[in-house]
């Protein structure tokens, strides 16, 4: 009768340790594979703070609401999208695409998100005037952005925004297709349908 060997706590071991690297390399991999190509995923923090501005904003297109904005603290936020719901994908894409633009402090980090502080500061650059050239810039963001315009109606984004736009293009030389791009970014009208990768 043959005797059944022992088996080799060493070759146990091993083979335990090889098979747990291959389980923890798999579910790495896995999840490497979701992140980059699922567009759904969205950072926490973005999730967290879209729940809050889209379902508590304070932001309207109305006449009145753009008036009281002079009158509120230079610390109050306006929030919230002015037309259509909010979209967290779309959301995710502008404040992650804004970050280029961080070392402007006159440009909200967050479209949906300003204090009115800024909103003020921005408006009252409305009336500035452009040169001939800095027109033609700006001229060119007015026909080639997506709103057609720094908003989609001329409400109190359409001031705030159109001052940035010209305070960019006066102070920081900006070029048409850069308005453009910050407008675009910036657009706090709500919705995701009109928007195409």
């Amino acid at each position: 009768m043959e005797l059944v060997k022992p088996i080799d706590n060493k070759i146990l071991k091993n083979k335990t340790i090889i098979i747990s690297a291959v389980v923890v390399l798999s579910a790495v991999w896995y999840s490497y594979g979701i992140i980059r190509n699922n567009q759904n995923v969205v950072p926490s923090v973005y999730a967290a703070k879209f729940a809050e501005l889209s379902k508590n904003g304070n932001s309207t297109c109305s006449g009145a609401f753009k008036e009281s904005i002079s009158s509120m603290a230079d610390n109050a936020r306006i929030q919230g999208s002015c037309c259509s719901p909010m979209s967290l994908h779309r959301y995710t894409e502008q404040v992650e695409g804004l970050k280029k633009y961080e070392y402007i402090k006159e440009i909200p980090s967050d479209p949906y998100d300003i204090e009115a502080g800024l909103a003020k500061k921005l408006q009252s650059y409305y009336d500035m005037e452009l040169t001939s050239d800095e027109q033609k810039v700006y001229d060119y963001a007015m026909e080639n952005s997506e709103e057609k315009g720094p908003c989609c109606c001329k409400c109190w984004r359409w001031y705030v925004y159109g001052g940035l736009g010209k305070y960019l293009i006066k102070n920081y030389k900006f070029t048409g297709e850069q308005v453009t791009e910050v407008w675009n970014l910036s657009d706090g009208c709500g919705g995701d349908e009109d928007h195409i990768h």
